[in-house]
């Protein structure tokens, strides 16, 4: 067990204050970055690319559709290409997929990433060692609470806290975090010491993006997610983000093209997740998020 109890690890949730200007963002070497080079995620030490291949559209479904065999190739051309960096979840139809398309490569020559369900019954170790069976992996790099939507998740979830960490200790999992859905549970972000990463949704305009009811159909409070991402970060927690393309609604060039600055450019997120269905899809995403940082 960690020499660290989870009450040390955790910290009372901040709402937001003053919004933070959304300003443009100065980014490091901008000539010389790119879409698959390694960052590394706040002060967590783990690098990942800066593009992940999200396989949850629609659930996974939309992945789950191609099939073992093209969804195979999808993964190993995008891992040609130069992205290291997988996303799934428990509650997917993707894991096993995934798991059989990443077999063969080199374990440490890429980083998974999934997300535990934390309201459904069961022992949390004996769910962290089903989803690894069926992810065919002997460790997570990021193990993510996943769907937290109310206020009070941070302590309704203590007991999966605690269970990741002793999964830690046992380097089963390597880093912790959480995906949010919402202003009330994104508020509890800051200030949330446990917390290696978070996964927030992002892009220009709002869509699908955190408001008050996670269940809206509006758009959401881009400059108070964005203000939430900056204080997190001036924390030393890693931002990945989701929800790019708003959730494939982004049919317009121009919109995805534009949601991919915003997230780097005005939010200063370190990494992104977008969900891929054909090459062309991959192939896009690369040069808008190099284009992003041009």
């Amino acid at each position: 067990m960690s020499k660290y109890s989870r009450r040390q690890f955790i910290g009372t949730g901040i709402a937001a204050g003053t919004l933070a200007s959304l300003g443009t963002l100065p980014l490091k070497a901008a000539t010389s970055s790119k879409a698959t080079d390694m960052v590394t995620l706040g002060d967590s030490g783990l690098k990942v690319t800066r593009l992940a291949f999200g396989t949850g559209s629609n659930n996974g479904y939309i992945q789950k559709a191609l099939g073992q065999e093209k969804f195979t190739a999808l993964i190993r051309y995008a891992y040609d290409r130069g992205i290291r960096f997988f996303e799934t979840a428990e509650a997917y139809a993707t894991p096993a997929m995934l798991g059989e398309a990443l077999k063969g490569l080199p374990r440490d020559s890429y980083q998974l990433m999934t997300k535990v369900e934390t309201d459904r019954p069961g022992d949390p170790h004996e769910r962290f060692d089903q989803m690894r069976r069926t992810s065919q992996t002997d460790y997570f790099d990021i193990m993510l609470l996943h769907y937290l939507h109310t206020p009070d998740w941070v302590e309704k979830t203590k007991s999966w806290q605690d269970a990741i960490l002793v999964e830690q200790d046992k380097k089963t999992i390597l880093k912790r975090g959480c995906s949010v859905h919402g202003l009330p549970a994104l508020r509890q972000v800051p200030g949330m010491k446990w917390l290696d990463v978070a996964m927030i949704r992002m892009n220009h305009n709002g869509a699908v993006m955190d408001a008050e009811d996670y269940a809206t159909n509006r758009p959401g409070n881009v400059a108070e997610v964005v203000s939430h991402v900056k204080q997190v970060k001036s924390e030393g927690m890693g931002v990945i983000s989701m929800k790019l393309i708003g959730n494939g609604g982004f049919t317009n060039h121009d919109d995805r093209a534009a949601a991919m600055k915003f997230a780097f450019r005005n939010a200063g997120v370190d990494s992104v997740t977008v969900g891929f269905k054909n090459t062309q899809e991959i192939d896009e995403a690369i040069d808008n998020l190099n284009a992003a940082l041009a």
